[in-house]
């Protein structure tokens, strides 16, 4: 029988555009952002997760994978930014610009 005070339960979660998975399991008291990550199986549902380079988080805040947990901790993966928001800013204050200044359409 397991002694409660060793073990809790934590939260797994990735997001990618078109899916959002949060895995709830029970991890022992020692556990690591990585080894919560390996034992939630996300790994294997999501093959293109690199825990070398994805960053990791907890509630928001970056983590690294040694980092040791916390009851109800929720580990976040995240994904790399396809642009960076300053240049989607610019992108977008010029298509904007560019807008103003096109005759309007009858």
């Amino acid at each position: 029988m397991a002694n409660h005070d060793n073990i809790f339960q934590i939260e797994v979660t990735y997001a990618l555009p078109h899916i959002q998975v949060l895995k709830k399991l029970t991890v022992p008291a020692d556990c690591t952002v990585e080894q919560a990550i390996i034992l939630s199986g996300i790994l294997d549902q999501f093959t293109d997760i690199d825990l070398t380079t994805n960053k990791l988080g907890i509630f928001g805040k970056l983590a690294q994978r040694d980092t040791r947990l916390q009851p109800h901790d929720r580990i976040e993966i995240y994904r790399p930014l396809v642009i960076d928001p300053k240049d989607a800013r610019r992108i977008r204050a010029k298509t904007k610009h560019i807008q103003r200044q096109l005759p309007p359409t009858i």
